[in-house]
């Protein structure tokens, strides 16, 4: 129900995944009901079903950018919304069963995420090896955990849950990366605005035709609204047919956006919009432009009016 605080928590799992790790962050889940989903899918729909209050999913990587299957499932199905981002820095390990040799791994399992993250060390040490992909970093160390394969690249938390072996560490190519996840729940009204907001949501371009993302970017520039994310998904309906995932800066509760938002509504196919939330990042915002701020909306509101009332 909107305004009531969630208590059931689904995450992509199974335990040990870095959706789990996003999550504990939360103070409220230490006292909520986690529970781990094999899929994004899974996760999302358990938030939409009513099994869960809300999900937290990954939704883009410093490394290897977006997670397509969390933005397809944001872009279609029942309407959902972001209420939060975490930005939880993500540092892999090679886990293997007490005992194994470096030599004797024929499989190493892993998301696809962090295969990207480490690919050339992989290369490097473990070249003869085949990779396999599963759904999370947690599957794949409970893979290992039970014979299926010989090493997993994990969080170096799941080592201990699935009482596995670190045969190294900080394996990452590149170090500092970050993964961004998001915490997803039923349409409801959105956090209230801190001054250092960002706010999601998915453009349908009504035909294909010459300068449709521009006449997009355009209702975002001419209002002084900074984009911080946009990219193109296929809608699947046909080829050639795209949709457009983006992110702004700023609150549905501040004019520029919510005029912003009504424009797209008029020029685009659809809009969904995806949620207002705090942002995770330390980025400084841009200020906004004089022309912009809700008091010039507000003062250009009221100047219509007048004219529309034969007054000057």
């Amino acid at each position: 129900m909107p305004g009531v605080p969630p208590t059931r928590f689904a995450y992509l799992g199974p335990a040990a995944t870095f959706a789990e790790m996003a999550l504990r962050t939360l103070p409220a889940a230490s006292k909520g009901i986690l529970l781990p989903q094999p899929s994004v899918t899974a996760a999302l729909g358990a938030v939409r079903s009513g099994d869960a209050d809300a999900a937290m999913v990954p939704l883009e990587n410093s490394v290897e950018g977006s997670v397509p299957a969390t933005l397809d499932e944001l872009a279609g199905g029942d309407p959902l919304t972001i209420t939060r981002e975490i930005l939880l820095p993500v540092s892999f390990a090679l886990l293997v069963r007490p005992g194994t040799p470096r030599a004797a791994i024929a499989t190493v399992a892993t998301h696809p995420h962090a295969e990207a993250q480490c690919r050339r060390w992989l290369s490097a040490h473990l070249g003869q090896a085949e990779v396999v992909l599963t759904a999370s970093t947690a599957q794949a160390a409970a893979g290992v955990a039970a014979g299926q394969f010989d090493a997993a690249v994990a969080a170096p938390v799941a080592a201990e849950h699935y009482r596995l072996t670190p045969l190294s560490t900080g394996i990452a190519d590149v170090p500092d990366a970050m993964t961004r996840f998001v915490l997803v729940s039923r349409p409801g009204p959105p956090p209230e605005p801190t001054g250092r907001d960002k706010t999601s949501l998915v453009a349908f371009i009504a035909d294909d035709h010459t300068g449709a993302l521009l006449e997009v970017l355009t209702e975002f520039a001419g209002r002084g609204i900074s984009l911080t994310r946009i990219e193109s998904r296929p809608t699947k309906d046909r080829m050639g047919r795209y949709c457009f995932s983006l992110d702004c800066e700023g609150h549905l509760s501040e004019a520029r956006v919510g005029q912003a938002l009504m424009a797209l509504r008029r020029i685009c196919a659809d809009v969904r919009y995806l949620g207002s939330y705090p942002r995770a990042d330390v980025v400084p915002v841009k200020s906004v432009p004089a022309a912009a701020t809700d008091a010039a909306f507000a003062d250009a509101a009221a100047w219509l009016a007048r004219l529309r009332e034969g007054r000057s």
